[in-house]
């Protein structure tokens, strides 16, 4: 073959828009815009059908797991939960849900640690008049009870409940019922509960502070005093 033809590249043999691809044994060229796409759908599919991870009650622990570490602090926005609020993502989680928007935050490792000096900061920005309240992401909080209990005790014993607590979990309200006494504790201490794994198969980006429709705005406190889960008064969809 003379040299000019010869393909000595490495990877798929790519020759204008076909490409050489291998299936069941039988080697053919197809064209590559238009394999590439279905590889990518192929892709989609295996996501959607792998589902998030689920521990048993008490396996996973803020103990065992939490370093400690905060993701990002993103204060004054007005999308993590109802008015304006200030954001603590703190770093890991183990559902490991297929599609999740957050992915470095499941690293407990990720970002730098939590310091006195950020709290402090977190209780400046929260003592404004606008500001509604803190609201708790990452990563799992429930994983980073150690965190998040320091936080939300401060709150409380400077702002009482002038200033509301909502926090994300991967965990169900059912699940929490059934877990360690730092995960109810911190429960039983926030305002706002929104529950469950992400799942892409029920994707609807025209909820409410929610990403699929399997996860709940649930009211705390409501449904601590009633026994069962009482939804967020407010909820539009």
């Amino acid at each position: 073959m003379p040299s000019k033809d010869q393909n000595n590249q490495e990877g798929p043999d790519v020759r204008s828009s076909l490409i050489k691809v291998n299936i069941d044994g039988d080697t053919m060229f197809v064209d590559s815009n238009l394999y590439r796409p279905q590889v990518e759908h192929a892709k989609k599919l295996l996501r959607q059908k792998r589902l998030p991870k689920n521990p048993k009650p008490g396996e996973w622990t803020d103990e065992k797991y939490s370093l400690h570490k905060i993701a990002d602090y993103k204060p004054f926005n007005f999308v993590d939960g109802e008015g304006v609020r200030c954001s603590l993502y703190v770093s890991g989680c183990l559902f490991d849900c297929p599609g999740c928007y957050n992915l470095a935050a499941q690293n407990f490792n990720y970002g730098v640690p939590f310091t006195q000096e950020l709290e402090d900061q977190i209780m400046k920005d929260l003592a404004q008049p606008y500001v509604q309240g803190l609201t708790l992401l990452g990563g799992e909080p429930f994983l980073n009870t150690s965190v998040c209990l320091r936080v939300i005790d401060r709150i409380r014993k400077e702002f009482g409940h002038s200033k509301d607590i909502w926090s994300w979990s991967g965990y169900t309200w059912d699940e929490l019922q059934k877990e360690t006494p730092d995960k109810l504790e911190m429960l039983s201490k926030i305002d706002i509960l929104v529950d469950g794994r992400f799942l892409e198969s029920k994707k609807d980006l025209t909820l409410q502070f929610r990403g699929s429709s399997n996860q709940r705005i649930i009211d705390v406190p409501k449904s601590l005093a009633s026994g069962k889960v009482v939804i967020w008064d407010k909820l539009v969809r």
